[in-house]
């Protein structure tokens, strides 16, 4: 099956980026494809690389960067990224940053869109 992922809240705020993250390698290593995955709203924080937290707390952009080694893409929204100022390549560490039109076509080439 074939899985695409929103991921809409920020990403020490609430446990949505993990939840998201978890369900990613389950997924994954069930056999199932992840078409990608699209940062909206507060969800575009996920991918700024000026967070850097304590060493003993998670590392949400290191969670990240190993999911794409594995051929995931993440995708920043340009419109939310913009409103929050983590547009810009020194802040954003997405290697796409897109509009809404991605993420429709995310919604099409996936079996089912998963809201985190």
């Amino acid at each position: 099956m074939k899985f695409g992922i929103l991921v809409k809240d920020g990403p020490y705020m609430h446990q949505a980026m993990d939840t998201a993250y978890n369900f990613i390698v389950a997924a994954m290593e069930a056999g199932h494809e992840i078409t990608g995955v699209f940062f909206y709203n507060d969800g575009v924080y996920n991918r700024c690389s000026a967070m850097e937290p304590p060493r003993d707390e998670r590392n949400i952009m290191k969670i990240l960067s190993e999911l794409e080694l594995k051929g995931v893409k993440m995708i920043v929204c340009v419109a939310a990224g913009k409103r929050r100022g983590v547009v810009d390549t020194t802040v954003c560490d997405a290697k796409e940053i897109s509009g809404l039109g991605q993420l429709l076509e995310l919604c099409i080439v996936s079996d089912r869109m998963i809201t985190f």
